[in-house]
């Protein structure tokens, strides 16, 4: 039965995981300066000790140039020991280590690399009001060598998975979406198209990755707006990760440049995410049209299931549903509806312990559904560490 299921070991490609649970790549913001800090270290400690199966470390960039904040890391061989003090502290603890690549793209901070961003096509985003450049087929080919040199020292820093991120408007998502990729030539136009920049990527990490190291992908259902990568779109990329090696995909959905909240769901943290903004350029356009521009989508738990499953209809591999999970009930039905893994962040910036809590007492429900959820977590990885801010 599923509601056995859940505490069960899992496999992902070469990795055995004790049970069904994993830590998503939600951004730490714990890398000051680009490095990991004891803070990183110490809360995905925390999290294995409370019992995921498997925690991800979020948001690591394979170039400085992809980075988008000050505090995230890039993978470099100079942060590689930093990393193996995380890694040995989650096997410790008896979970495996997972760490999230992926790139910025359009969304690339100059102030944080001194580099110009780069994207797709040269189009103006509203998000740190960049003006990318183009890249060129050598730019491309630079990148996703990138992302498989990030996987061989992720691979000497004692993580037993990586998970790519091309999903949510970065990078890889912006080949993939219409709406960013307008280019004419071999990398733009038809989805096949769109999509070779991934299979050059994935092509790179496995490589990379070999037969030892687990290769998850985050990949979009939707983009969530016209324009943007549909439901037809995301089932096909699905389909050829499946070819290209994947080893589990992570389900998700949305776009951090067009429609942020649509991976989150609940209430947009508007003030917070104004008070913590340092640029007086964009702080004055937030304070004018935050509210207009920024849609709210409202939660329901497992929010994204529906959608997941028309993937899980067309696939194989194993698939990891993510998506507004807070309780033991629901889990044991997402598990019971054929996904292998759930991934779960909210609850564990709440509370670390979340997993061991919901084995204990399967009736505890996360504190992030009576608050709304709020959100003001996400606001705070803005400018530190991203912290649970609820007080009821």
């Amino acid at each position: 039965m599923a509601k056995d299921k859940l505490f069960t070991p899992g496999t992902i490609g070469p990795l055995k995981i004790r049970n069904r649970t994993i830590r998503s790549a939600a951004f730490e913001g714990m890398c000051p300066g680009g490095v990991p800090s004891q803070s990183l270290i110490d809360y995905h400690r925390s999290v294995a000790a409370g019992g995921i199966g498997m925690t991800t470390v979020a948001y690591v960039s394979v170039a400085d140039g992809g980075r988008t904040f000050s505090h995230q890391a890039w993978m470099n061989p100079g942060i590689v020991g930093d990393f193996k003090k995380l890694t040995d502290a989650v096997h410790r603890e008896g979970a495996a280590a997972s760490i999230q690549f992926g790139h910025a793209g359009n969304m690339g901070d100059s102030k944080v690399s001194g580099q110009r961003a780069i994207a797709p096509s040269g189009r103006f985003t509203l998000f740190g009001l960049t003006l990318p450049r183009r890249m060129s087929e050598s730019d491309i080919e630079d990148l996703a060598r990138a992302h498989g040199r990030a996987v061989a020292l992720a691979r000497e820093a004692g993580f037993d998975a990586v998970e790519i991120h091309a999903g949510h408007g970065y990078l890889i998502s912006q080949f993939l979406s219409p709406h960013t990729n307008r280019r004419t030539d071999r990398f733009g136009g038809s989805l096949e198209n769109r999509a070779r920049f991934l299979r050059m990527v994935m092509a790179e990490v496995r490589k990379a990755a070999g037969n030892r190291t687990a290769v998850l992908v985050k990949t979009n259902l939707e983009d969530g707006f016209r324009g943007g990568m549909t439901s037809e779109e995301g089932i096909s990329v699905a389909r050829m990760l499946e070819e290209e090696g994947a080893d589990a995909l992570v389900l998700s959905g949305g776009f951090v440049s067009k429609t942020p909240f649509y991976m989150m769901r609940g209430k947009t943290p508007h003030r917070e995410l104004i008070s913590y903004q340092q640029d007086p350029l964009i702080k004055i356009g937030m304070i004018g049209f935050s509210r207009i521009m920024i849609k709210d989508y409202p939660y329901h738990e497992a929010y994204f299931l529906e959608d997941a499953l028309k993937v899980r209809e067309a696939v194989k591999l194993p698939l990891v549903y993510v998506g507004g999970l807070v309780s033991r009930k629901k889990i044991d039905e997402v598990i019971g509806r054929g996904f292998d893994f759930v991934a779960i962040a909210r609850a564990l910036v709440a509370d670390p312990a979340f997993v061991n809590a919901i084995k204990i007492d399967p009736s505890h429900v996360s504190k992030c559904l009576r608050c709304g959820p709020c959100n003001s977590c996400v606001a705070t990885m803005y400018m530190g560490e991203m912290r649970c801010t609820f007080s009821g």
